[in-house]
């Protein structure tokens, strides 16, 4: 079976985010004063074949927590469709 993964990829709150600050601050600049704190992150997505959603959701989980993000300075998450 095979599953499409959407995967959110963004710094912790925690962590200060010089790209979201520096948009934040453009915001003003186009007179939209009252968009605030944006964070910046990724959006990966990805097609995986397993026989299961749980055994899709593990494989998925793996390689977000050893490749795609940084577990010290993100989190993720992601959302699984069978395509």
């Amino acid at each position: 079976m095979k599953f499409l993964a959407a995967i959110d990829v963004m710094p912790l709150k925690e962590i200060l985010d010089p790209q979201g600050k520096a948009v934040t601050g453009s915001m003003k600049n186009l007179g939209l004063p009252e968009i605030q704190n944006v964070r910046i992150g990724r959006h990966i997505t990805l097609e995986i074949e397993a026989e299961t959603e749980a055994i899709a959701s593990q494989k998925v989980e793996t390689a977000c927590k050893n490749l795609l993000a940084n577990m010290i300075m993100e989190n993720f998450t992601f959302e699984l469709k069978a395509v």
